[in-house]
């Protein structure tokens, strides 16, 4: 019957539909990609590396023989510039995590000269047990080995930064930064974006509040001057002259818009942690760990700088040795010229002078001085 009848109303909902959501895009770590994406392409990074690169290679190295009691003359260090030789392999360090240095022969087999070789340009020869049996060098017409005895003596030096889990090449330290890497990278890309698009905060342009719609042929119209008069960085703060019922409403950064700013800055913080450089030392806002600058820069150079040219020194003294054959070779930095370091041996100096059971000879000899002090011309 018609009263039982129910009435079949067309109900309309609202529906509001997210598209295109993804997984988060990572650079493969330790590509050659995710390198230029960390050093070229990254402030963080670039200044980290070169900050580690000239700090580190400021601290000259002694070489020393006991044979002679000092440089022999025919030592090839006496005529390199050894300082931006070892510049060119800690950055080669912190970029891949491999460096490689290369003596130069002449025909007679002396040795004459050191020079770089980029990891590009090396692959390992290896045995079917995975034993390194000589490294090839080039490609093509100009490719050439290198022999390694089966001690490992070889005319190539290997460097690497410490990696456990490493093969022949070590895992670069930008592979352990290569998120917060993407991440600060992705939020400097949205930095950039909020700045073309009317380089202000978004907001909405709101028309139709009783019911009415933009025609296709209108809003294509209203799309397009938006695009051309009030886009990007030149047109901002230009006016907005609005018709037919159109309102503009401005809106704020949101709090997403907040976080995007704080998550780069802890990206920012967590590539300067891979690298073992103070965020202070980096300009980067926000961070109190140290209480003034100079413990900053003191902690640099005692738990980074230290222990990296120490073992790029003994790796050197080690390889000299057989390359040069000479078994009392000794290759030590010169702390001395430090200026960060300063204070700290002013202090053990001063130890040093205030004690009483230690004759003069021990109180040089614990400071790293000779013996005996050097005479002037008078002989006094």
């Amino acid at each position: 019957m018609f009263w039982n009848r129910k009435e079949n109303k067309s109900r309309t909902s609202r529906l509001v539909a997210l598209s295109d959501l993804q997984l988060a895009q990572w650079t493969e770590a330790g590509s050659a990609n995710a390198q230029h994406e960390g050093f070229a392409r990254n402030a963080i990074g670039y200044r980290c590396v070169r900050l580690i690169a000239e700090a580190a290679g400021s601290i000259p190295l002694d070489f020393a023989s006991g044979v002679t009691n000092g440089l022999r003359p025919d030592h090839p260090s006496l005529e390199m510039n050894w300082r931006a030789l070892l510049e060119c392999l800690y950055g080669d360090l912190q970029v891949s995590g491999n460096a490689f240095l290369e003596a130069v022969r002449a025909p007679d087999d002396r040795v004459v000269g050191f020079v770089r070789q980029l990891k590009a340009s090396i692959a390992p020869i290896q045995s079917r047990d995975g034993f390194l049996l000589a490294w090839q060098i080039g490609s093509g017409a100009q490719k050439r080995t290198v022999p390694v005895s089966p001690i490992g003596a070889s005319d190539l030096l290997h460097l690497k930064v410490f990696d456990p889990s490493a093969g022949v090449f070590a895992m670069a330290p930008l592979s352990a930064a290569a998120k917060a890497v993407d991440a600060h990278n992705s939020a400097a890309n949205w930095s950039k974006a909020l700045m073309d698009n009317a380089a202000r905060p978004s907001g909405a342009l709101i028309y139709g509040k009783d019911g009415a719609h933009l025609t296709p042929d209108q809003f294509s119209r209203l799309k397009e001057q938006l695009e051309e008069a009030h886009s990007g960085a030149k047109h901002a703060g230009r006016p907005m002259l609005l018709e037919g019922g159109l309102e503009w409403k401005p809106m704020g950064l949101s709090p997403t818009d907040m976080d995007f700013i704080e998550a780069r800055r802890e990206a920012a913080r967590e590539i300067a942690l891979a690298y073992g450089v103070p965020p202070m030392l980096l300009g980067i806002p926000g961070d109190n760990t140290y209480s003034n600058y100079r413990e900053a820069n003191l902690a640099f150079w005692r738990l980074t700088l230290l222990p990296l040219v120490s073992r790029v020194a003994d790796a050197l003294q080690g390889w000299l040795r057989v390359v040069l054959e000479d078994e009392e070779l000794t290759v030590s930095p010169n702390l001395d010229t430090v200026p960060a370091l300063a204070p700290e041996r002013e202090a053990h100096w001063r130890r040093l002078d205030r004690t009483s059971f230690l004759s003069e000879v021990e109180k040089r000899e614990l400071a790293g001085l000779s013996p005996e002090p050097r005479t002037g011309g008078d002989g006094q």
